[in-house]
């Protein structure tokens, strides 16, 4: 059985955009794993001041035969595929993967939370989500990701903008 999950892909050390294809790219060759739609890019400011250095974000829609821990190993190894090292970039990433949505399903493990536990004060992955699923409703939450957005944009806390491929 498939499952629609989403995944936020964020980078910004090096090439930005081109890392973010990149591992949306390999994402599309798993097994397992069937990509659909990449919102566009989205440039963002870094919140609460660890870097100086803006990020690149989106968001990919997929559907997938793994289940969501697997799906998380996966996005683990292809950020250290792509130079991600954990313990010692901090704040800043040439890759960032987080599983945020797997279906309707709410998880909570030690490793694993879904929801990503921050999406709800995050526009730099609601903007983006919004454009793939605007009136998706997100799980524990119960308010769509368009209602979401508006209410975060509204508070105005995090300068953000669109940009192209």
């Amino acid at each position: 059985m498939r499952v629609v999950a989403y995944v936020g892909l964020g980078a910004n050390l090096g090439d930005g955009r081109g890392n973010l294809l990149r591992a949306w790219q390999r994402l599309g060759v798993a097994p397992g794993v069937f990509t659909r739609r990449l919102s566009r890019p989205w440039r963002s400011e870094p919140m609460g001041g660890a870097s100086e250095q803006w990020f690149t974000n989106a968001v990919g829609e997929l559907e997938t035969e793994l289940a969501a821990e697997e799906l998380l190993a996966l996005l683990l190894q292809i950020e250290t595929e792509l130079g991600r090292d954990r313990p010692r970039q901090g704040f800043d990433r040439p890759i960032d993967l987080d599983l945020l949505l797997y279906g309707d399903r709410l998880i909570k493990l030690a490793h694993l939370v879904v929801p990503h536990p921050e999406l709800h004060r995050r526009r730099f992955v609601l903007e983006p989500l919004r454009e793939l699923a605007p009136e998706l409703v997100v799980p524990g939450r119960g308010q769509s990701v368009a209602q979401l957005a508006v209410a975060l944009a509204a508070a105005g806390e995090q300068q953000l903008r669109p940009d192209s491929w």
